[in-house]
């Protein structure tokens, strides 16, 4: 895929309007669209639909970036309340009794769910992550101290970005549909920017 020189990219909360980019860049990089080999440079495994996308919008936690009008990367980050209504999610709340990070409650009131994360690939290896990140970090930590996710151990890109790129630390594992996912944490209150 060829790479583009990384224009002033324009980070928003997105709105009702940004729904069919949102839709066409999620089917590019949808874990069902792709081949074996296009997967190891990262997939998202979560299919939203229009009305998916409009809950999520009405409740501000729906964050896009912009190359002129064109979406070239979003990420989504919601209480569990939305979440649930995928039951991966409720099986990773199951565990969160037994997790620990820093000096956190971990639950479903002290966090959010923070993703998936989707970037054109045209536009990654350039340093939009630490940037769009920071843009979506402000907004949430208004609502939320810990932010909480989970990565197919097979996505390796997106493990390593957040690790090594965002900071992100990893808390627990767990298992699901025959795959292996991690559990990272990441503390709202610190910016990314710079560390």
């Amino acid at each position: 895929m060829n790479t583009v020189t990384l224009p002033t990219i324009a980070y928003k909360i997105a709105d009702a309007t940004h729904i069919p980019g949102i839709l066409a860049l999620q089917e590019l990089y949808l874990v069902d669209n792709l081949s074996q080999e296009e997967k190891q440079a990262g997939f998202v495994t979560t299919r939203f639909s229009t009305d998916q996308l409009t809950t999520i919008i009405e409740q501000r936690g729906l964050f896009i970036g912009l190359d002129q009008d064109q979406i070239v990367a979003y990420i989504f980050a919601g209480d569990w309340e939305y979440y649930r209504q995928w039951p991966i999610f409720e099986h990773m709340i199951t565990y969160f009794p037994t997790l620990e990070f820093k000096n956190f409650a971990i639950n479903t009131t002290q966090s959010f769910q923070y993703g998936p994360i989707c970037i054109h690939a045209a536009y990654r290896g350039q340093g939009l992550i630490v940037p769009f990140f920071e843009f979506m970090r402000k907004e949430m930590v208004k609502r939320f101290p810990l932010g909480l996710t989970f990565i197919n151990q097979a996505n390796l890109p997106s493990l390593r970005a957040h690790t090594a790129k965002l900071q992100w630390t990893v808390i627990g594992a767990f298992k699901y549909n025959n795959n292996q996912y991690r559990i990272l944490a990441y503390d709202m209150s610190e910016s990314v920017v710079g560390g």
